[in-house]
């Protein structure tokens, strides 16, 4: 079954939180903390509800609509981080005395770019493939099994590539690990636990909608926007 875009109440609604909670993710991951046992950035705390609205937006209105998605997220964490630059490059006022603090905490650093863009792009994109495949196999039967397993796979795709892009070098091998290994951790124990929520909000948006999408003969390629 397919509706025309324009006929969804909430796709809007999802591809603006989805976009909210990447861009305070990064922000939020110029801090690393410890909780527990654990050690990881301060945007793991909320980065994996973008997997679970990845989840929704692929199972609900399948992989083309979420990858467009994707895409919007991408290039609105890509302005941010060049806002970010052009603030931090351009001359301060002469009573404010808080340039160093401003560059510590957000400025621009390519390779901390360079890596969340990679990461994301390869996670979200990996999450999406892999649930639309799955709902296939399944026959849109066990819905938990598709998101638990492409978060798996895309959080695991996600948190390798920007540790390891981001901090190899920088931090002790002892820290990186445990950052890469605590990160992974938390993201998937967070979509574990989020599985009753995300039971509800799909089934509410599906009957809302009028929509449960299944990606039959579609172009999986991220570059393609038709």
């Amino acid at each position: 079954m397919y509706t025309n875009q324009k006929g969804f109440k909430y796709l809007d609604v999802l591809t603006g939180l989805f976009v909210a909670v990447l861009l305070i993710s990064n922000i939020a991951s110029t801090k690393i903390l410890v909780l527990w046992k654990f050690t990881f950035d301060g945007g793991t705390i909320l980065f994996p509800l973008s997997y679970i609205f990845g989840d929704i937006l692929t199972e609900v209105y399948g992989y083309q609509k979420s990858r467009r998605v994707i895409w919007t997220g991408f290039f609105s964490a890509l302005l941010m981080s060049l806002v970010f630059y052009l603030v931090q490059v351009l001359p301060p006022a002469a009573d404010w005395a808080h340039q160093q603090a401003f560059e510590n905490l957000l400025g621009f650093v390519p390779r901390i770019v360079i890596a969340s863009l990679v990461a994301y792009f390869a996670g979200e994109f990996s999450n999406s493939y892999i649930l639309s495949r799955l709902k296939i196999k399944t026959g849109g039967k066990f819905l938990w099994v598709r998101t638990i397993a492409s978060t798996l796979a895309g959080e695991g795709i996600d948190t390798a590539i920007f540790c390891m892009v981001a901090f190899y070098g920088v931090l002790p091998a002892g820290l990186l690990w445990s950052v890469i290994i605590s990160n992974y951790i938390f993201k998937c124990t967070v979509e574990v636990l989020f599985t009753p929520v995300t039971y509800a909000i799909v089934g509410f948006l599906k009957k809302k909608e009028n929509e449960d999408h299944y990606d039959r003969g579609i172009n999986y390629n991220p570059f393609v926007f038709k």
